[in-house]
């Protein structure tokens, strides 16, 4: 269909002349923004999308410092030599709220550092709990949907928050970290940062260990109830980005304690849980920390939108002798981060600032790109191949022991409610999951988690359904821990390359 508009009026015509002078207007200010240096983001900011998750954050310049010496364990250059400092960029950031959300809101917190190093750019994108709510990344889409805000009233809701959960009941341990004051962190600069994930450290013989990396914060992990984190939240929503930026400003700089525990091969077929499982912490007595650096932030960005909205992190942004587990979770992080900033940011575009010159844009075979090669690697040098071939056929099988859920999935948050926490912690998660679990209306989400919670611990649920009015609920029926999936079968088979 075809608009036709007479332009031999007064009227339309004036109306073509103002809209012309408008437009050649937003030219000329689009024209001069995008040549006028650090102004050209007053222009942009607008323009790229909101972080799907992750959009409310806060962040701020530093630097990393190696303080121990992990020659015995790996060949990478960051942890090898005691004093060798990389510049890092860090940001904070909640997950599940809008970019005008509240930065007290219960919610886990992303801990984001981008560390430059001698060997190209370490991305460390943690979060401030060492578990997660799933270990399947096929769930991970689904479970965003529940924190957004439902397609027909447009608000959050709490029967989709907990009829995910109590569906999905690997996801304990992580709730009842997040239902506890640690969900209310008193800023961004006074919590802990975890990977989570596990790791390998490799060294030049091809030997490596599993890892996993603690952030510590040296002022200790600071906390509000939920009451006082709710006062602010109305108060000044901004919290965590003021008390960051001032807290720098003043030079009372944040700092942090890096920690790693190790895991070797033949311990993780033995480890009671599977190594891969992002539900599941190394208890320390077993797995002990070891201190390997210090991060310090001590410089706030000149320009917000420039330097810290426009990082783009990704655990796949590695260094050599630091490479991901097969953690299916991790596995899809890697591909999944790029394409997101690819789509947000632009390829060639918005944040194209040193490309690859003149040369084409396709592979050539007769003028390859070349990589770098180092010792540890699968094409470096000799290495133990019987070793790590009977330990890549169990880990082949591992997948399976995380596609059900099993009185495993319970011991964990068991012994966080009934030996780590005390009376008033105790009290405070009963609250405040009875502050949100009240607000579901549908009495079969209600008596389901109430179950979920009864698998925990029977005091916790009982207690829970007296603060909602709710009948008391047994436990979920599942396998019991004899019953569990094993991949453990086939490590002491001879493998035959």
């Amino acid at each position: 269909m075809s608009i036709l508009v007479n332009t031999s009026t007064p009227c339309h015509g004036l109306k073509f002349i103002l809209f012309g002078i408008v437009w050649l207007i937003y030219n000329a200010l689009h024209h001069d923004l995008n040549k006028a240096g650090p102004t050209q983001t007053l222009y942009r900011e607008k323009r790229i999308p909101e972080r799907v998750v992750h959009a409310k954050g806060a962040g701020a310049h530093g630097y990393f410092e190696s303080t121990h010496d992990l020659s015995d364990i790996t060949s990478c250059k960051l942890f090898t030599s005691v004093g060798k400092k990389a510049r890092a960029t860090v940001r904070f950031s909640t997950v599940g709220g809008e970019s005008g959300s509240a930065d007290t809101a219960r919610d886990p917190r992303g801990f984001a550092i981008k560390l430059r190093t001698e060997d190209g750019n370490l991305d460390w994108v943690f979060n401030n709990t060492p578990v997660f709510f799933l270990r399947d990344p096929a769930k991970f889409p689904h479970f965003i949907h529940t924190q957004k805000r439902d397609p027909q009233t447009h608000l959050k809701d709490a029967d989709m928050f907990w009829d995910y959960l109590s569906q999905n009941p690997e996801s304990a341990h992580q709730i009842l970290i997040l239902f506890s004051d640690r969900g209310t962190p008193d800023g961004y600069h006074n919590m802990h940062g975890y990977s989570g994930h596990t790791y390998k450290l490799v060294k030049d013989d091809g030997n490596w260990v599993y890892t996993q990396i603690h952030l510590i914060a040296d002022g200790g992990f600071k906390t509000f109830d939920a009451a006082t984190a709710g006062k602010l939240a109305g108060e000044n929503p901004d919290y965590g980005i003021q008390s960051l930026f001032e807290t720098i400003e003043a030079r009372k700089y944040p700092s942090w304690t890096v920690y790693v525990q190790t895991m070797t091969p033949e311990q993780a077929e033995s480890f009671r849980y599977n190594v891969l499982d992002l539900t599941k912490v190394w208890p320390h007595k077993d797995y002990p920390m070891r201190p390997v650096g210090k991060l310090v932030l001590d410089e706030n960005v000149q320009n917000y939108f420039a330097e810290i909205e426009q990082a783009a992190f990704s655990p796949s942004h590695t260094i050599p002798y630091l490479e991901p587990s097969a953690d299916p979770v991790l596995q899809s992080r890697l591909f999944s981060y790029p394409d997101t900033h690819r789509h947000r940011l632009g390829r060639d575009g918005l944040m194209a600032i040193n490309n690859q010159g003149a040369r084409p844009g396709y592979q050539s075979t007769i003028a390859p790109l070349t990589y770098l090669k180092y010792k540890g690697a699968i094409n470096g040098s000799p290495r133990d191949y019987e070793r790590a071939a009977k330990h890549e056929t169990w880990i082949g099988g591992a997948f399976w022991d995380l596609s059900e859920v099993t009185e495993l999935d319970f011991e964990q948050p068991r012994a966080l409610y009934q030996n780590v926490m005390n009376d008033t912690d105790r009290d405070h998660l009963v609250s405040n999951i009875a502050g949100h679990l009240g607000n579901v209306k549908s009495p079969v989400i209600k008596a389901r988690t109430l179950s979920y919670f009864a698998s925990v611990d029977q005091s916790l649920s009982n207690h829970i359904a007296e603060a909602i009015g709710a009948p008391n609920a047994k436990p979920l029926p599942v396998k019991p821990v004899s019953e569990a999936i094993s991949f453990r079968a086939n490590v002491n088979k001879a493998v035959k390359l």
